[in-house]
Protein backbone atom coordinates (compact mmCIF):
# COMPACT_ATOMS: atom_id res chain seq x y z
CA UNK A 1 0.00 0.00 0.00
CA UNK A 2 2.87 2.40 0.81
CA UNK A 3 4.32 1.86 -2.67
CA UNK A 4 0.93 2.54 -4.22
CA UNK A 5 0.62 5.87 -2.41
CA UNK A 6 4.17 6.86 -3.41
CA UNK A 7 3.48 5.92 -7.03
CA UNK A 8 0.19 7.85 -6.98
CA UNK A 9 1.95 10.88 -5.48
CA UNK A 10 4.65 10.75 -8.15
CA UNK A 11 2.10 10.43 -10.97
CA UNK A 12 -0.09 13.26 -9.66
CA UNK A 13 2.89 15.57 -9.06
CA UNK A 14 4.22 14.91 -12.58
CA UNK A 15 0.80 15.63 -14.08
CA UNK A 16 0.43 18.83 -12.04
CA UNK A 17 3.90 20.08 -13.01
CA UNK A 18 3.12 19.34 -16.68
CA UNK A 19 -0.18 21.20 -16.41
CA UNK A 20 1.53 24.18 -14.73
CA UNK A 21 4.11 24.27 -17.53
CA UNK A 22 1.30 24.24 -20.12
CA UNK A 23 -0.53 27.07 -18.32
CA UNK A 24 -3.45 24.81 -17.46
CA UNK A 25 -5.53 25.10 -14.31
CA UNK A 26 -5.05 22.21 -11.89
CA UNK A 27 -8.42 20.74 -10.92
CA UNK A 28 -9.48 20.60 -7.30
CA UNK A 29 -9.24 17.17 -5.64
CA UNK A 30 -12.32 14.99 -5.47
CA UNK A 31 -14.35 14.97 -2.28
CA UNK A 32 -13.57 11.63 -0.65
CA UNK A 33 -17.22 10.95 0.19
CA UNK A 34 -18.20 11.40 -3.47
CA UNK A 35 -16.03 8.48 -4.63
CA UNK A 36 -17.79 5.22 -5.56
CA UNK A 37 -15.45 2.31 -4.84
CA UNK A 38 -17.71 -0.04 -6.81
CA UNK A 39 -17.20 1.80 -10.09
CA UNK A 40 -13.42 2.32 -9.99
CA UNK A 41 -11.07 1.12 -12.71
CA UNK A 42 -10.07 -2.00 -10.80
CA UNK A 43 -13.30 -2.57 -8.83
CA UNK A 44 -13.92 -5.95 -10.48
CA UNK A 45 -10.45 -7.24 -9.57
CA UNK A 46 -10.86 -7.16 -5.80
CA UNK A 47 -11.19 -4.81 -2.88
CA UNK A 48 -10.83 -1.12 -3.69
CA UNK A 49 -8.94 1.08 -1.25
CA UNK A 50 -9.50 4.83 -1.15
CA UNK A 51 -6.63 6.89 0.20
CA UNK A 52 -5.74 10.54 0.49
CA UNK A 53 -2.56 11.46 -1.39
CA UNK A 54 -0.70 14.64 -0.54
CA UNK A 55 1.42 16.37 -3.18
CA UNK A 56 3.79 19.33 -3.39
CA UNK A 57 4.45 20.27 -7.00
CA UNK A 58 7.04 22.87 -5.92
CA UNK A 59 9.16 20.27 -4.12
CA UNK A 60 8.65 17.81 -6.97
CA UNK A 61 9.80 20.42 -9.49
CA UNK A 62 12.99 21.01 -7.47
CA UNK A 63 13.66 17.28 -7.51
CA UNK A 64 13.13 16.67 -11.23
CA UNK A 65 13.94 20.01 -12.88
CA UNK A 66 17.66 20.26 -12.25
CA UNK A 67 18.84 21.52 -15.63
CA UNK A 68 20.89 24.69 -15.58
CA UNK A 69 19.49 27.81 -17.25
CA UNK A 70 21.90 30.43 -18.53
CA UNK A 71 21.17 33.97 -17.35
CA UNK A 72 23.05 37.09 -18.37
CA UNK A 73 23.96 39.05 -15.25
CA UNK A 74 25.62 42.45 -15.23
CA UNK A 75 27.94 43.47 -12.39
CA UNK A 76 30.47 46.28 -12.13
CA UNK A 77 33.90 45.45 -13.52
CA UNK A 78 35.63 46.14 -10.21
CA UNK A 79 33.30 43.66 -8.47
CA UNK A 80 34.00 41.01 -11.09
CA UNK A 81 37.74 41.58 -10.61
CA UNK A 82 37.46 41.14 -6.84
CA UNK A 83 35.30 38.01 -7.17
CA UNK A 84 37.67 36.40 -9.68
CA UNK A 85 40.72 37.13 -7.54
CA UNK A 86 38.98 35.74 -4.47
CA UNK A 87 38.06 32.56 -6.38
CA UNK A 88 34.36 33.15 -5.87
CA UNK A 89 31.89 31.29 -8.06
CA UNK A 90 29.48 34.07 -9.03
CA UNK A 91 26.86 31.60 -10.26
CA UNK A 92 26.87 29.77 -6.91
CA UNK A 93 26.62 33.04 -4.96
CA UNK A 94 23.72 34.18 -7.13
CA UNK A 95 21.88 30.88 -6.61
CA UNK A 96 22.38 31.04 -2.85
CA UNK A 97 21.28 34.68 -2.75
CA UNK A 98 18.12 33.96 -4.76
CA UNK A 99 17.21 31.03 -2.51
CA UNK A 100 17.78 33.26 0.53
CA UNK A 101 15.64 36.10 -0.85
CA UNK A 102 12.89 33.63 -1.87
CA UNK A 103 13.19 31.88 1.50
CA UNK A 104 13.58 28.43 -0.07
CA UNK A 105 16.07 25.64 0.49
CA UNK A 106 17.44 23.09 -1.91
CA UNK A 107 16.74 19.75 -0.26
CA UNK A 108 18.25 17.47 -2.87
Amino acid sequence: MVNAVEMARDAIELKCVSMEDDGMKIPLPSEINSLDVNSGTFAEEGITVVSLVDIDSGEYRKKIDTKAVRKNVTIPSWLNYEAEHAGINISRVLQEALMNVLNIQRKF
